[in-house]
């Protein structure tokens, strides 16, 4: 793959040795005393913390930490070098595996740090008690957010809410309970939300606020009460050398209540301050959902990172002849998952063999071209395209679709087929179109503007709302309520009324995949429902990408085997802890089936 471009968000030095990470102050010459005397410096520390996040704008490559589109079902990477094939192929372990551990807790060493010093720093003009508090509670929310992606990959973590120095003995640090990780999490967001504003001002984009606050503790409280981490009988014998078990020993029902509550409250704060779901000028269901990912800041954003002009994404998901890498390859698999115009699905499942067990009301079919256009596809594409929901159209290159004025060729010899380029090409046939700007142009590198990358939205609260509710309560009617809103902005009708539970936790699967498609979220939700070691296991596949001399060529849009995965149940369901910790603290303990 051509050579990622360097973007420096926050002048912020990473450290590789443990030891001298803990040695060094922001500008490496300072004391912390000479940085919590002098209010810039104290605000220099506090904002190289937002520095120290997985770069979920950046799926591909491993020093930005998040592996987490690549590494699930909803597509595949071809640049050899992503971290995501050890995942995806059995071939990683606790030698090789990439250090998310160590990067999130120099984050949270930075947060406690702060804490413990901010104190140090007397009020005065330009830093005012207000300014303090906002200060504090954007240090306890980046740190509830660390250590919730420490809880997310590691289960039951170490809780380190004192900042370790170099010659501390490391050796008796052991992790906590599920519970009390969880329990710790939520205190930091609740302190947060109390601290922080709702909105903040245009200078301050970025930065955390209460919305963002209220919706980590919502997030933070339905993984808890998810299968994976609510009395998951596969864990059931990790126990700390002092004998705690480690998880939940039974299955509570009450934390989906609780998951329900913090999820409804954060809606509820964030509609009374502004916040609603985007919807683009002429309500097109297309450009509600395309826009909604270019719109920075727009009005569903509770929290994203900010990426200043990254050109990284874009040229990953850009077809080749639009001067792109063409490698973030969408699966069949999620194509299949996209539904018709009227919200049915197309494909209810799959035979022995991996061929699709087709609804045929949808009149849905692999075969023939269309003898049209229709509103959002373009005459002459293979009928597997026509007729699906909007959200499709916004999301996926496929062949035929119109891009920048002309149609994408994904077949062999065409112009963006994988015969254009030996290294970069899409290994299934389609292309990530999602977060991409028609504005820009590669070629003549124009067009770049600021870029974000959502981390909290008020459409994911909506469906985490729904899902914990309907857990907690069945399908009542605020469950129908805030699955419908989603579907309605995205031009599909209402679900039919008189679903039973498990049919209504099918449908909110079903959403939570569409909606919250490549924003780093299907990894996760696969783990916490315990679906994983069936999503994430045996054949990933595309078309026939090796085939194809026209865009009518019926070779191309047969299914082809992209990729072969291998998830092991139950190990696989967590991450191994690096050895090199483990060397440092043997209380530690590996992760159980590791």
């Amino acid at each position: 793959m051509r050579k990622k471009c360097l973007l420096i968000i926050i002048t912020a030095c990473m450290l590789v040795s443990c030891k001298r990470y803990l040695d060094k102050t922001p500008d490496e010459d300072l004391t912390l005393k000479d940085v919590f005397t002098n209010r810039l410096y104290t605000q220099a520390f506090l904002t190289s913390m937002y520095a120290g996040q997985p770069w979920d704008i950046n799926p591909v490559d491993p020093p930005n930490h998040a592996p987490w589109t690549g590494s699930s079902d909803e597509m595949e990477i071809t640049y050899p070098g992503s971290y995501v094939h050890y995942m995806n192929r059995g071939g990683w372990n606790a030698q090789n595996i990439l250090d998310c551990w160590q990067f999130a807790y120099q984050t949270i060493r930075k947060a406690d740090l702060f804490l413990e010093n901010i104190d140090q720093l007397p009020l005065q003009e330009g830093y005012t008690q207000e300014d303090k508090d906002h200060w504090i509670g954007e240090a306890r929310f980046l740190r509830a957010y660390d250590n919730f992606c420490v809880f997310r990959l590691y289960g039951p973590m170490p809780i380190m809410d004192m900042a370790m120095n170099p010659n501390d003995d490391f050796k008796n640090i052991g992790r906590s309970t599920i519970d009390s990780c969880v329990d710790y999490i939520v205190k930091d967001c609740d302190v947060a939300a109390g601290l922080l504003p709702i909105t903040v001002t245009s200078d301050k984009l970025g930065r955390a606020t209460r919305a963002a606050a209220l919706a980590l503790k919502a997030r933070v409280l339905l993984y808890a009460a998810s299968p994976l981490f609510n009395g998951n009988a596969d864990f059931k014998d990790f126990k700390s050398p002092d004998g705690r078990a480690l998880f939940p020993q039974a299955f509570d029902a009450g934390k989906w209540k609780l998951a329900a509550d913090a999820a409804k409250a954060c809606i509820d704060a964030c509609e009374s301050a502004g916040y609603g779901l985007y919807t683009a000028p002429g309500n097109d269901p297309v450009e509600n959902y395309t826009n909604l990912f270019l719109q920075n800041n727009n009005k569903e954003v509770l929290w994203a990172m900010n990426f200043q002009a990254f050109q990284h994404l874009e040229r990953c998901s850009s077809p080749i002849s639009y001067g792109g890498y063409s490698i973030l390859s969408v699966s069949q698999q999620l194509i299949d998952a996209y539904r018709d115009t009227l919200g049915r699905s197309m494909i209810t499942g799959y035979n022995a063999d991996g061929s699709p067990v087709i609804n045929t009301a949808t009149g849905y079919t692999e075969n023939g071209f269309a003898a049209g256009a229709g509103k959002y596809w373009e005459a002459g594409v293979s009928n597997m395209y026509i007729n699906r929901e909007p959200r499709f159209y916004a999301s996926i290159h496929y062949s035929g679709a119109k891009w920048k004025g002309s149609a994408i060729q994904m077949y062999f010899s065409g112009k963006d087929g994988a015969s254009k380029n030996t290294t970069d090409f899409s290994k299934t046939g389609y292309v990530l179109r999602k977060f991409a700007n028609p504005l820009i142009n590669i070629q003549t590198n124009t067009g770049w503007d600021l870029k974000t990358f959502i981390i909290f939205r008020l459409g994911e609260q909506y469906l985490n709302y729904a899902e914990a509710l309907n857990e907690s309560q069945g399908p009542v009617t605020d469950v129908y309520k805030y699955v419908n809103a989603i579907r309605n902005r995205s031009g599909l009708p209402n679900l039919s009324t008189g679903l039973t539970k498990d049919q209504m936790r099918e449908q909110i699967w079903l959403e939570r995949r569409i909606e919250l498609a490549f924003e780093g979220h299907r990894y996760f939700d696969c783990r916490r429902w315990k679906i994983a070691a069936k999503t994430n296991n045996g054949n990933l596949y595309g078309l026939s990408i090796n085939n194809g001399t026209s865009q009518q060529d019926p070779s191309f849009y047969k299914r082809a085997v992209a990729d072969k995965r291998i998830f092991v149940a139950p190990r696989d369901y967590f991450w191994p802890v690096p050895q090199s910790e483990l060397d440092k603290d043997p209380n530690l303990l590996q992760s159980m089936y590791w």
